[in-house]
């Protein structure tokens, strides 16, 4: 990921609720917050590819990992 998503309109999007206090860097922590979420998924499709002896990370090992992650913060 060279890119960065821009600060304005991560904060724009986070202030729509008005009900809410934002903190001054809070769209940083959420930028931080992908990265770590992005980096888990690729550790865990590369362990997933690994058990599959396949070489390369695929598709369906992003998208087996992907789904076992949201079952587990659903609950």
């Amino acid at each position: 990921m060279s890119k960065k998503a821009p600060r304005a309109t991560l904060k724009f999007h986070m202030k729509k609720n008005k009900d809410i206090r934002i903190g001054k860097n809070a769209d940083l922590m959420a930028q931080l917050n992908l990265l770590v979420v992005l980096h888990r998924l690729a550790e865990e499709s590369r362990v997933k590819a690994f058990e599959e002896k396949s070489a390369t990370i695929k598709v369906h090992h992003v998208r087996a990992v992907a789904k076992k992650l949201l079952k587990s913060v659903r609950g």
